[in-house]
Formats: C-alpha cells, sequence, structure tokens
C-alpha cells in the first residue's frame, strides 16, 4: 500500500455536549458517518484547508478551535491520517451538499451511527476525554 492521504476534520461542538455528524453521499464508503473536512491542497495549511471544506461542504463558517487528535488508519487502498479539530459554527446553517444526512450527537447517541474506522478511533478518543 503505497497511496498516503492527509486529511483535516471537524468536531463541530454547540457547546451544549452535541458533535455534528454527517453521512457521506458519495464513493466508496458512501453511507457511513464520518466528520466532515476533506484534503489539504498544496501550500495550504491545516486550519486553512478545515475553514475551506466546511465552506465547500456545508456552507458553513467554522471557528477552528485547537487539534484534538491525529488519526492514522490503513484502509485496504490507502493509508489515511486524519488531524481532528474541534470547531464551532460561527455562521451558516450547516447545509449539506456532498453528505446524505448528518445529526447531532450528545455523547451517549456516539454510537448510534455507522462510523467510517478511522472516524470510529475519533470516537474512543473523544470519549475519553470526555468531550
Amino acid at each position: 500500500m503505497n497511496k498516503q492521504i492527509e486529511v483535516v476534520a471537524a468536531i463541530i461542538h454547540d457547546g451544549k455536549g452535541r458533535i455534528f455528524a454527517t453521512q457521506r453521499g458519495y464513493g466508496e464508503w458512501e453511507g457511513g458517518w464520518e466528520f466532515p473536512g476533506g484534503k489539504i491542497e498544496p501550500g495550504e495549511g491545516r486550519e486553512e484547508a478545515l475553514r475551506r471544506e466546511i465552506w465547500e461542504e456545508l456552507e458553513t463558517r467554522v471557528e477552528v478551535e485547537n487539534l484534538m487528535a491525529t488519526v492514522e488508519w490503513d484502509y485496504s487502498s490507502f493509508h489515511l491520517k486524519m488531524h481532528c479539530y474541534y470547531c464551532r459554527v460561527e455562521s451558516g446553517k450547516l447545509k449539506l451538499k456532498e453528505h446524505k444526512a448528518s445529526r447531532w450527537l450528545c455523547e451517549d447517541e456516539l454510537e448510534s451511527v455507522e462510523w467510517l474506522p478511522a472516524d470510529l478511533e475519533v470516537i474512543r478518543k473523544l470519549k475519553k476525554k470526555k468531550l
């Protein structure tokens, strides 16, 4: 396995202990739940990439607060390195442009959706940190 993909993901929280989860609407992992985000473009910083991706996917501006975790995961066709940041909504309505569904999840609901493997690793880390 040679292909390596580096992405950023937003753990968007609402200040009430809930986090925002999205369901993929395309690709090999369609239907799986994930934290929104995407690839870092050449010359782009991680936080800049995250703000751009959230705008493109959700028409929402976020404030990137801090790095929560970096997770590495081996999928069958690539190695993923995902930098996950706590974020909060600055403006916008979290309009789904690429995903087929979304949910705000409380801590006790985090495992109620079928997370993608790397994102499930983030959920495990979140639960240890108690959101």
